[in-house]
């Protein structure tokens, strides 16, 4: 077995490992046998039908997220926003698609503004400064395709 440290403490696995926490320092670890590989989708049970929307719920007054993929390539992120919450303009070096799946939320890209509801999906293009504001409580799907690295 090797340990591998979760990022957080809600993270969990679902497949063919065990997961410890040390009781002193409440960190969390897998133990993953030797020879297998991590799951490049996780935090999600696999082979299962699932609705997305199921997987994360708004906290009053916050943002929760849950991500399901990172690497140097690819982040794929559920979010459930709180009606009233927000992420304020940023940018990133990848594009970045929304799926709502819930609600309705507003994107501001690049100074334009967006309504996007439940079934509705916005592409937000790398390096434009982007916002997500919830007038409502609502749920996105984020994947974000980042740019290959060049050496």
């Amino acid at each position: 077995f090797r340990f591998i440290p979760l990022q957080k403490e809600t993270e969990y696995v679902s497949w063919n490992m065990r997961c410890r926490t040390d009781q002193e320092s409440g960190i969390a670890a897998v133990m993953q046998r030797k020879g297998e590989k991590m799951p490049h989708i996780k935090n999600i049970d696999h082979e299962t039908v699932l609705s997305l929307t199921e997987l994360v719920d708004a906290q009053p007054g916050q943002i929760v997220s849950k991500t399901l993929a990172q690497n140097d390539y690819v982040s794929v992120t559920l979010f459930a926003f709180d009606k009233g919450e927000e992420i304020s303009t940023h940018e990133s070096k990848g594009d970045a698609m929304v799926q709502v799946l819930e609600g309705e939320g507003r994107f501001t890209v690049d100074g334009r503004e967006h309504f996007c509801k439940g079934g509705e999906t916005l592409i937000m293009p790398a390096n434009k400064p982007h916002a997500v504001y919830a007038a409502e409580a609502f749920k996105m799907l984020l994947t974000v395709v980042f740019p290959e690295k060049t050496i």
